[in-house]
């Protein structure tokens, strides 16, 4: 930094970066608090949502014990009476997985966080944390002596600035007595001196203030280089946090994830039409191999296990191709990748769009 070239030492001090101001680590300091606090935050959350859960379950279980009982007293049966049961042991098995929820947000999210908690932020007595305690000191200790050159330059910029007023007035008063004719020459040379007195103090003040601000510019690269190393030390334990809560937040995703877990999945299916015997699928070949041929394809809703050597077997979310439109027993005709080919219930598997 020249300081010759008249350039305001505030610009000095932002070009040193985001630690230059004293004291400026107190919310870098504050994130274990803050990081502590969040971790409160969400086992309070999902106690609450854990709590939903629990009475949501028992809802369903006693909504299922009502109705069931009342759909036993009416006159249905067959596939319908299944249907309307299938009703209440899906509400059942819901119950169960919901206080399974409300049981793994309490004993294994809340858990965790609790016992990763007492690791992590461990105390100090009479001082909060102890990771906040050395950062604060560790921060102070590097800040001392770069407080110390900042109120001197403080200081010395001072008393430049003054001097410069100083000098300023002594001009003004030394040009209004140049132009006076009645002003005495002993006077006259009185101000001329005092005015000479006031620009030597202005370039001592300005040696001065030149010196002190080489100076700090000097320890600036160590003076941030010492700050960055105690902040990294901070930002590797927020991204261990950061880390962690990440983790949190997808075992409870998982857990409150109901879309994948087989204990939702309804135990009704449609019922079955028995086709007439002798009805067999016609042979599709092609050069002696079974090959696929024009139809559409669709997506199996349902398992199916065929009964008979003419059925088509497979697995719910399987996908083949319909070659044969349903006929009036409801029944069509589908092949496999590969060959496989057989009769299957036409409404056990829809067309994929």
């Amino acid at each position: 930094f020249d300081v010759t070239q008249g350039v305001d030492p505030e610009d000095v001090e932002w070009s040193m970066g985001w630690n230059k101001w004293p004291g400026n680590y107190v919310d870098t300091v504050q994130r274990t608090q803050n990081g502590f606090q969040v971790c409160e935050d969400i086992v309070a959350c999902f106690k609450d949502r854990a709590r939903v859960e629990k009475r949501y379950a028992q809802q369903l279980k006693e909504w299922s014990s009502k109705w069931k009982s009342i759909a036993d007293s009416r006159p249905l049966y067959g596939s319908l009476m299944r249907a309307f049961q299938s009703f209440f042991s899906s509400a059942e098995r819901l119950s169960v997985l919901h206080s399974s929820i409300s049981h793994s947000l309490v004993s294994e999210d809340e858990e965790r966080i609790h016992s990763w908690q007492k690791e992590a932020f461990q105390r100090k007595m009479f001082y909060g944390f102890r990771e906040t305690y050395d950062l604060e000191t560790a921060f102070a200790r590097v800040q001392k002596p770069w407080v110390k050159k900042l109120k001197k330059l403080e200081s010395a910029q001072h008393a430049h600035h003054k001097s410069c007023e100083k000098e300023l007035s002594a001009l003004d008063k030394e040009r209004q007595a140049k132009h006076n004719p009645k002003l005495k020459e002993h006077m006259l040379a009185k101000i001329q001196q005092a005015r000479e007195k006031a620009t030597q103090d202005r370039d001592k003040a300005r040696e001065r203030y030149e010196k002190v601000l080489e100076d700090v510019t000097g320890y600036a690269p160590r003076y941030m280089e010492e700050m960055e190393a105690v902040f990294d030390q901070s930002q590797e334990q927020e991204r261990k946090r950061i880390s962690f809560l990440k983790q949190t937040f997808l075992s409870i995703h998982r857990h409150l994830d109901v879309t994948n877990n087989d204990r939702c999945a309804s135990e009704w299916v449609p019922p079955v039409k028995k086709k007439k015997h002798g009805k067999k699928p016609k042979p599709l070949t092609g050069d002696g191999k079974t090959v696929m041929i024009g139809g559409v394809r669709v997506k199996a809703l349902y398992d199916y296990v065929g009964e008979e050597a003419d059925e088509l077997s497979f697995k719910a979310g399987e996908e083949f191709l319909k070659v044969e439109e349903e006929d009036e027993q409801g029944w069509c005709r589908g092949v496999k990748e590969g060959g496989p080919e057989g009769f299957y219930p036409a409404n056990y598997a829809q067309v994929v769009q």
